[in-house]
């Protein structure tokens, strides 16, 4: 082998071995930055670490939110129908957060078996839950919120197919007054 084709070698080689070396430390970085979606009855299962950063999600549990008179203290449980975690987030919650609905709580388990949240996310409508929350309710036999049906809880907002369509396209409903093409001067 020349002399040329050795310095040339070494050199794509080397250069290999840079991007090898690069790709894996981004790998283990993001491995280490990623914050994995646990369940109560995940959290017992796996023995969590206390101090180890995850986001915990599941139904706040009904007559569990107590709020401190005199901060941004909320305390509340989160609960898959298995098993609770007793919840703490300093912080304004979010409007939409309620008893009983389905939420995402960003932060780290405490030695004492607590959760220490940073962020906490709701549900933004009556029939939205996030797929992991509802993915490890059903894998714990718990059927979720309720349903919210819109003709019982909005009366006045119900409608049925002809009035939308009437809304949306009068030239359906009224085809007299559909558009002719011609104008007033006409």
């Amino acid at each position: 082998m020349t002399p040329t084709r050795e310095r040339r070698l070494i050199a794509v080689l080397l250069i290999l071995a840079g991007i090898s070396i690069a790709g894996g430390i981004a790998f283990w970085s993001l491995q280490q930055n990623l914050l994995y979606f646990q369940s109560p009855n995940e959290v017992a299962e796996l023995g969590m670490p206390a101090g180890r950063q995850f986001r915990l999600g599941g139904l706040v549990e009904t007559g569990s939110t107590q709020r401190d008179e005199t901060g941004l203290t909320v305390r509340f449980t989160v609960t898959d129908g298995l098993k609770s975690i007793p919840v703490s987030y300093e912080g304004i919650l979010p409007d939409l957060f309620r008893e009983g609905q389905g939420v995402i709580a960003r932060g780290e388990l405490i030695a004492d078996g607590s959760f220490q949240a940073t962020e906490v996310l709701a549900k933004h409508d009556e029939n939205y839950m996030p797929p992991e929350v509802a993915a490890a309710l059903e894998k714990a036999g718990h059927p979720g919120p309720e349903k919210a049906d819109p003709e019982k809880t909005y009366p006045e907002k119900a409608y049925s197919e002809k009035a939308y369509s009437e809304k949306t396209y009068p030239e359906k409903a009224y085809p007299e007054k559909a558009y002719s093409g011609k104008t007033n001067g006409d």
